[in-house]
């Protein structure tokens, strides 16, 4: 079962992490909302979506238990 969609978004001179049916958490920097929202994500098998200053998705991350195939 995938997890829900976890966005890092610029409000103001701060950043929030903001997951549906959890609500939102607020920080100083984006790197700590960042490093929080990563840890939401991989608890709950969600995708992190990190957000710039103008509101574009900039990056996202999918983090889940799946294998991956790799070589070597």
């Amino acid at each position: 079962m995938a997890g829900d969609d976890i966005h890092v978004v610029p409000v103001g001179d701060r950043w929030t992490v903001e997951t549906q049916g959890v609500g939102r958490e607020t920080f100083e920097t984006q790197d700590e909302a960042i490093f929080c929202g990563a840890e939401r994500a991989r608890q709950q098998q969600g995708e992190l979506l990190i957000h710039s200053r103008d509101g574009q998705i900039r990056e996202h991350n999918w983090f889940d238990n799946a294998p991956r195939d790799t070589e070597g």
